[in-house]
């Protein structure tokens, strides 16, 4: 291989890892919240704390920071510099603004706060294991300038390993008397230019009561594959099946990857790794291969599967749903973060230990399946099977569909095929299909039943109906070339049966 060739190769991969994707998007979590106990911070009028070493290196906007500074108005500031310094308290325009006071900022909840009479906290806590671990800022209690009955509670969630930052707003109250109650829960970047919100979130007089919102880099790290394995004998090496690789990239290829140990080894074309097993010699360790003309890397790790990094309940090893051995693989939801990670498995805005449980409190029997289908419901985003996605069936709003019972008769809508505002059937279950998945441009729809489908609708994560189509024609295809990449539902409509589908827009 030409040196030349390979050294534009590797730029081209960094910068794919590390700024080909700097936007964000936002997509709903359930409510959660987490406790600190590391020394409370200062809690003066409109000043930044000193600064915060971070416990690991986190990507932000593509540059990477280790440590931070926290703001007494409702902001993490990636700018060192900024340490000790006052805190712009008063803004109108909304994000993203190159005039907007504060930059290269994770905005959990900026507003005027003033809690000199200190009967709230700050605080900041480290939750999990390394290197998956979470850094988690907590603004508890928080009296709103000019308003002596108006309080904030909201945390601040940073992912290791990850670009993925959560805002968890526990009760934000509203004082009108001051700024016009101006607050917003979003992200910026360092020039102002580019940022984003929580719907309904950007600058404006709002309250917000057990909302969790999750800001993702779509594509993050799309250079890199990761192959993540449970450590069986504690010593940090396992025997990795580089076949579990080959059929994750190149499913459909006519031969088979080339592996290398080293870059270098790469760029000379010598020393590939012969056969399909592989034991690591560091933890982690990174492979090459070449894909399509392009350098990808195949990251290797081993963890301690006894840690349960999500603390969803469900132990470590039992979250490769697919059994191929990589933990990294598995993401049921399709929301980037892999299942051992995730506290919401199915993406269903259920908790995955609220549905971890089983019929009896003996654990030899079956998981829960309220609808037979085959999965539980913790990996179920259709608990009831009634057609209606569990997140959908959120009636009252507040994001959590536990506490919804629309019929009174004692079973969360969720879990009640009967309740009328989701009746359906699954005799669609296997006579509709879409593909491709995912797509840039146009989702085809296989229809294989006798019925014509009337309607199809398309839903972003949030539940906004993004785009819908009626016709009393066969609809073969629906174009999404316009849509943002992300992940989407589409609901399918045929007579009064409904089928539900997730795709992801690349």
């Amino acid at each position: 291989m030409n040196k030349n060739y390979f050294i534009a190769l590797l730029s081209i991969l960094f910068c794919q890892i590390n700024y080909g994707q700097s936007n964000y998007a936002v997509t709903p979590i359930p409510f959660q919240q987490y406790t600190a106990t590391l020394p409370v911070l200062g809690t003066q009028d409109d000043m930044n704390s000193n600064v915060i070493a971070l416990p690991f290196t986190f990507d932000f906007y593509g540059a990477n920071y280790n440590q931070i500074v926290v703001s007494t108005n409702g902001y993490i500031d990636f700018r060192s510099t900024e340490a000790n310094h006052f805190s712009a308290w008063s803004f109108t325009q909304s994000v993203p603004d190159v005039n907007f006071p504060i930059k290269n900022s994770i905005l959990g909840c900026y507003h005027d706060m003033y809690n000199n009479t200190s009967q709230g906290f700050i605080t900041y806590g480290i939750y999990g294991t390394a290197p998956y671990r979470k850094f988690v800022v907590v603004f508890n209690n928080n009296a709103q300038f000019s308003c002596s009955n108006a309080y904030s509670s909201f945390q601040m969630v940073l992912y290791e390993s990850k670009s993925i930052i959560d805002v968890q707003l526990i009760d934000k109250q509203v004082c009108t008397a001051w700024n016009s109650g101006n607050a917003v829960t979003g992200l910026i970047n360092l020039a102002g230019n580019v940022g984003i919100t929580a719907p309904n979130r950007n600058t404006g007089a709002w309250t917000a009561y057990h909302e969790g919102w999750r800001f993702t880099r779509p594509n993050y790290s799309s250079g890199t594959y990761s192959y993540v394995k449970c450590d069986g004998n504690s010593d940090g090496y396992e025997n990795f099946n580089l076949q579990v690789v080959q059929t994750d990239l190149a499913p459909n290829a006519t031969t088979g990857l080339v592996f290398y140990a080293n870059a270098t080894d790469l760029q000379t074309q010598s020393n590939p790794i012969s056969g399909l097993t592989y034991t690591n010699i560091t933890n982690p360790q990174t492979l090459y291969t070449m894909m399509n003309g392009m350098v990808k890397s195949v990251v290797l790790s081993v963890i301690d599967c006894a840690v349960d990094y999500d603390t969803d309940t469900v132990a470590t090893n039992l979250e490769d749903a697919n059994n191929d051995t990589n933990l990294a693989n598995d993401d049921t939801d399709m929301d980037g973060l892999p299942n051992f990670l995730d506290n919401d498995d199915d993406g269903d805005m259920v908790l995955t230990n609220v549905e971890y449980v089983f019929t009896t409190k003996n654990a030899t029997s079956a998981l829960i399946d309220t609808d037979n289908d085959g999965k539980p419901n913790y990996l179920d985003n259709d608990d009831d099977g009634d057609g209606m996605l569990t997140f959908m069936e959120d009636y009252n709003g507040n994001g959590n569909p536990a506490d919804d019972d629309t019929n009174s008769n004692g079973i969360a809508d969720y879990l009640d095929p009967s309740n009328l505002l989701g009746t359906a059937t699954n005799s669609l279950e296997n006579s509709i299909k879409l593909f491709p998945n995912p797509t840039s441009d146009v989702l085809h729809i296989a229809n294989t039943s006798s019925e014509i489908i009337s309607n199809v609708s398309i839903f972003s994560i949030s539940g906004a109906l993004i785009k819908e189509l009626k016709s009393a024609d066969t609809i073969e295809s629906i174009s999404v070339s316009d849509l943002q990449s992300g992940l989407y539902f589409v609901k399918i409509q045929v007579n009064d049966e409904v089928k539900n589908f997730k795709f992801i827009k690349k």
